[in-house]
């Protein structure tokens, strides 16, 4: 069985690059995504008791037409800012993102006035009617932020982008809550403060960027070299931005058919499920996945390295969200009926359908940005097409049937074997070779074994409590990683790499305090 290297000789050379510690980079961000998911955990069960499913679902209506064209609302060009070797010329890439952001949304009013009523007809959806108004707003506020993000990437102030999550979690969860408890309990609570909160993370990010670096923007954005910067990255527009309307299109089809096809609360169920399953995932994919960026873009230039990398980074995903997954797919409805009540068993029961598709989705995230460091934009839009294609079919044979649990195990199904198939190809585009991969996830699952079998036991045979079944998972979850520990020295070291780099994380922080 092939080893996980490092990327140099040394062991923990990975995480201790000349450009900066790589675990050091993704500490700072999941420092900052650990309390803003856990806030976020905190607050779904009681948003769950404040709010009704069919709330949740008009919310979550308005919130996919926001990412499905919020991901174009800068026509692509934040991605660009990365790539530049001169400060100047990443400058004037964020002002043709923010110029690209307010066109668009001033565009997407425009559309509004004619086409609202045939919007809400075709999905279904007459509990938007009040709120549709807010989209150019809230696909502003959503281009503002990814230029900023990117910027911040760019200059490895990730630990800034690290607060910023913690502010945005606090704003929209707070005002949710306390809107909920003055019996504002409606589909405009949630979405009024989903806004708020995107609007003060850019807010902060934006004061901090002009408080630091509005030298460089002053003197280097002139209208000149915007026009150049649209010409020489003319290619995100032109082919990235397509790949990256059909990605996040396919990402929101669910809310979108699943409203077409059955109800709010239909859509409810699936919005919060999809919100808790994605929570322990993204709490180390979404960190790991901005590093890896940055950091690709830094190596591709050399090829050895970057295989390494890959291949590390892969190995840790693997061993991190493997188990977890199985986990879910075991009890989720349990766990709902614990955490969330009774009222959001159905949710439960979308979790475990999900659960196995989402670790794909966890390990392939971060790796998908290669397309882009490797400036592959084409192969991402095929990839994007046949993702895109296969959860349409998925959805509405099962949205024909009836059948809300066979749209999501075609949707599920189709989803692992295209994220499996895209993760292989990410990787071999990168040069690794076609069978690591497949080795990796092998090795892991045979460590899960033991654990998966004691849990299947532990609840089709003993059938305990939810409390009971809940509390040995978490025991099951912690035999794991002490097994992988045990079996996997370059893991070890990994962690006491992350343990050493937090510390000096944190010592930074209070010392500057």
């Amino acid at each position: 069985m092939a080893e996980l290297r490092p990327a140099v000789e040394t062991p923990n050379s990975l995480l201790d690059q000349s450009s900066g510690s790589f675990t050091s980079d993704v500490l700072k961000l999941v420092s900052g995504t650990t309390f803003a998911q856990a806030i976020n955990f905190l607050a779904a069960p009681i948003l769950s008791r404040l709010y009704l499913p069919e709330v949740f679902g008009t919310a979550t209506v308005f919130t996919s037409i926001i990412s499905i064209f919020g991901v174009i609302v800068c026509l692509r060009y934040e991605l660009a800012i990365m790539l530049p070797d001169n400060e100047n010329d990443a400058a004037n890439l964020v002002a043709v993102s923010l110029v690209s952001a307010f066109v668009v949304s001033g565009i997407t009013a425009f559309i509004l006035l004619f086409a609202k009523d045939s919007i809400l007809s075709l999905l279904n959806a007459p509990g938007l009617d009040p709120y549709i108004w807010l989209i150019p707003l809230g696909l502003l506020i959503n281009g503002v932020f990814l230029a900023l993000n990117y910027w911040n990437s760019r200059s490895k102030h990730f630990m800034r982008l690290s607060i910023a999550k913690v502010y945005e979690s606090l704003t929209k969860n707070g005002s949710q809550v306390v809107l909920g408890l003055m019996k504002y309990a409606h589909s405009g609570s949630l979405i009024g403060s989903s806004l708020l909160g995107s609007a003060v993370v850019a807010s902060v990010l934006g004061a901090q960027i002009w408080k630091d670096d509005r030298k460089i923007f002053v003197q280097n954005v002139q209208p000149r070299e915007i026009v150049e910067s649209v010409k020489r990255y003319r290619k995100f527009p032109l082919i990235d931005s397509w790949g990256g309307f059909i990605n996040n299109l396919s990402w929101q089809l669910p809310v979108l058919l699943l409203s077409v096809y059955f109800s709010q609360t239909v859509v409810g169920f699936y919005a919060l499920a999809y919100r808790m399953i994605k929570l322990p995932m993204s709490l180390i994919g979404a960190s790991v996945s901005q590093v890896f960026f940055q950091r690709a873009s830094e190596l591709r230039s050399d090829r050895t390295q970057l295989v390494r990398t890959v291949e590390a980074v892969f190995g840790r995903l693997v061993a991190i969200g493997l188990f977890p997954s199985m986990i879910l797919a075991i009890v989720g409805r349990e766990m709902f009926d614990l955490i969330l009540g009774r009222n959001w068993s159905e949710a439960g029961i979308y979790v475990q359908i999900l659960s196995i598709w989402m670790f794909f989705w966890f390990v392939s995230s971060p790796l998908s940005t290669l397309f882009i460091v490797l400036e592959r934009q084409e192969l991402a839009l095929i990839v994007h097409v046949s993702i895109l294609a296969s959860r349409i079919v998925a959805l509405v044979v099962g949205g024909i049937y009836g059948n809300i649990y066979l749209a999501l195990g075609l949707f599920a199904g189709s989803g692992i074997i295209v994220y499996g198939g895209l993760t292989i190809w990410n990787m071999v585009l990168a040069g690794v070779p076609f069978g690591s991969p497949i080795r990796s996830i092998l090795k892991y699952l045979i460590y899960a074994s033991p654990e998966v079998v004691l849990l299947v036991l532990i609840k089709f045979w003993i059938r305990p409590s939810d409390l009971i079944l809940v509390l040995a998972s978490i025991l099951t979850l912690i035999m794991y990683y002490l097994v992988i520990l045990y079996v996997d020295p370059e893991l070890r070291s990994y962690l006491k790499a992350v343990f050493s780099s937090g510390t000096r994380v944190l010592k930074k922080k209070f010392s500057s305090s």
